[in-house]
């Protein structure tokens, strides 16, 4: 009989490779170059979820990357193709790094899937150092056309990925990070005009870089 953490693990394998989501990363070169920028180089990171490595290779190269993730046959697909360190991570439970291990945390696209992300929130901060950074993207719910959705009796957009199980709105988003870290910027990755002058109404995915003093 499988654990629970073996059942998650083959269920994440099996979404991924029957989801065509292997090799793909939505908004790639966006999120990629903006990750870059923030991160820079000669930093020891983590990329937390980062799969098969698509999103990871932009900032491999001039840093010290790890990729943490549940899904082994992505991490071997990674380690193979780009000749990067992986580590068998679940994010539901106590991370397999040590106090203060790393300058960059990345969790790209991670946060809505997680049951208990205080949990992960809260680890984070434990493995960064002092001056450590941790960015990512998410995507956010309760825009304009989620609202919309809703009154047609319909699902939220978000919610139409069945492993989506956090569906916070923009300002619900920034709470919760703000409850563990300092928010030093929060970019819009869709709708971009009009999410920067109505955030809570139009923006629909956010990329964010945070500090751990406050």
């Amino acid at each position: 009989m499988k654990t629970g953490e073996s059942r998650v693990q083959s269920y994440y394998e099996s979404h991924h490779e029957n989801g065509n989501r292997l090799g793909q990363s939505r908004m790639e070169k966006e999120r990629g170059l903006l990750f870059s920028q923030w991160i820079g180089g000669n930093k020891k990171v983590l990329d937390l979820g980062g799969r098969d490595g698509k999103l990871t290779r932009y900032f491999i190269d001039t840093n010290n990357v790890t990729i943490g993730d549940i899904d082994k046959k992505a991490l071997q697909y990674a380690k193979d193709t780009y000749n990067v360190e992986t580590k068998f991570t679940n994010l539901n439970e106590t991370l397999p790094f040590l106090d203060g291990s790393f300058d960059m945390v990345v969790m790209a696209e991670v946060l809505e899937h997680l049951p208990y992300p205080k949990i992960t929130l809260s680890e984070i901060k434990r493995i960064l150092k002092k001056d450590g950074k941790f960015i990512g993207n998410f995507p956010i719910a309760y825009h304009l056309k989620d609202r919309y959705q809703v009154l047609r009796g319909k699902k939220l957009v978000i919610a139409e990925d069945p492993t989506h199980l956090q569906f916070l709105s923009y300002e619900g988003a920034l709470n919760l990070l703000s409850e563990y870290f300092n928010i030093q910027d929060i970019v819009n990755l869709k709708s971009r005009k009009l999410a920067n002058h109505f955030p809570k109404l139009f923006s629909r995915n956010i990329a964010f870089k945070c500090s751990v003093a406050f």
